[in-house]
């Protein structure tokens, strides 16, 4: 028999917002966290603005040590895990871990440590390059000191599906917990790209906008939409076996019911222009949970500003949806955090999961004058207080990586 999960843990450090609560007040809000770029001279850069965390002293939070021996991913990690235990009361250290499991992704992980230190040896030479240069910059290393930190010894894992890691991590962790295997999971997702190398790498590849003002940068479905922002940071949820977090009395945010994962097949950057694995992929999950399409209030939708990624899902909406394609509330809160890339999936999970809690669909910024064939009720401009039962949140990356998620409302029973 499979088991329900549910969220009794959440945590965030983005763009929009260093935790949870005003990251989704502001998301309420519609607040742009897009900006010129102030953590480093961009000068050489072709963009010079990105979704940059705001206000947050990694030196002050973990010590100047801590910060040469671990890549910014690890630390934004770090932070989102915390607040995400602390808010599902749980204390591992003083239980038995063995059934609990970490399921930690990122899509590129130590790239500033990369950087860092191959100039590093291109100066000094390749044999001084720091002793913590490897276990800095590996992808599975955020996975790995979450572990390390909450004494967590089930199975800890990290999917690397480009811009799909943080939701494939999550599904994972979802399937973990259903089929018996584990009873909790840490999961989600950390990005830390946000660099000159990382900047000018999506940008060669025609990726990036490059737009001087952050107003008009991230215009999701937009007629003008010319690529996405970069963006950075965290997002941690704590997923529990529904009866053991209903018996330790704790806090239910959402009930996680569906899972689905495609891939295209088709290009390394560029998805199928006839969008069947998008399509199929929303289909998956919403047949995981058991459900109905026309059951589905709100898709929080991966939504990147590109020219390829908005017109495809909106056609792979209307492919999955049908006529409930024009029913429903879609939403791109990437127009407010921009593109966090391996962790946009965990922090859009967490809008889409507090949508069914508090009945209310965060908006799409920004946009201004939408693409003729992008024609779905994108919420544009202003969040929305409607019932919401059922929200989906999508993710799609570079491979042809698909994954959806689905949360369900949490009535206490």
């Amino acid at each position: 028999m499979k088991r329900r999960v549910v969220v009794t843990g959440i945590g965030a450090i983005s763009p929009i917002g260093n935790d949870v609560p005003t990251m989704w007040e502001n998301a309420k809000k519609g607040m742009n966290g897009i900006d010129f770029i102030k953590e480093f001279d961009s000068e050489g850069n072709a963009v010079k603005i990105g979704g940059e965390i705001k206000g947050y002293d990694l030196a002050e939070k973990f010590g100047r040590k801590a910060l040469k021996r671990n890549d910014k991913f690890v630390l934004f990690g770090l932070v989102a895990t915390e607040e995400a235990v602390k808010d599902s009361g749980l204390n591992f250290l003083e239980m038995n871990t063995d059934r609990v499991g970490v399921y930690y992704g990122s899509g590129i992980g130590g790239l500033a440590t990369i950087a860092a230190e191959e100039d590093k040896a291109k100066e000094k030479g390749y044999d001084r390059v720091s002793p913590f240069f490897i276990p800095s910059a590996i992808i599975n290393i955020a996975a790995g000191q979450i572990a390390i930190d909450y004494g967590i010894h089930g199975m800890v894992t990290s999917a690397v599906t480009a811009c799909a890691s943080a939701t494939n991590s999550m599904g994972d962790g979802f399937r973990a917990i259903r089929d018996g295997y584990l009873d909790i999971v840490i999961t989600g997702g950390a990005e830390a790209s946000l660099i000159p190398l990382g900047l000018g790498g999506f940008n060669v590849m025609q990726a990036l906008n490059k737009s001087n003002d952050p107003s008009c940068a991230s215009i999701p479905f937009d007629v003008n939409r010319s690529g996405f922002v970069m963006g950075e940071g965290a997002g941690t949820l704590i997923l529990e076996e529904y009866e053991s977090a209903k018996e330790r009395g704790a806090k239910i945010y959402a009930e996680m019911i569906g899972y689905g994962s495609t891939c295209d097949a088709f290009h390394v950057t560029g998805p199928d222009p006839e969008a069947n694995g998008a399509r199929k992929c929303m289909e998956l999950a919403v047949s995981d949970a058991g459900l109905k399409v026309e059951d589905v209030d709100y898709i929080n939708a991966h939504g990147t500003s590109t020219p390829l990624n908005d017109k495809t899902e909106t056609l792979a909406i209307k492919k999955a949806f049908k006529e409930h394609a024009y029913k429903l509330n879609v939403s791109s809160t990437k127009s407010m955090t921009g593109h966090l890339l391996g962790a946009s999936g965990a922090i859009e999970a967490i809008f889409a999961l507090l949508s069914t809690k508090d009945d209310f669909i965060p908006p799409t910024i920004n946009t201004k004058t939408l693409d003729p064939i992008c024609d779905l009720n994108y919420t544009l401009h202003v969040g929305v207080q409607k019932e919401v039962n059922v929200a989906l949140s999508n993710s799609l990356g570079f491979g042809g990586h698909n994954a959806t998620v689905a949360f369900k409302k949490y009535r206490g029973e």
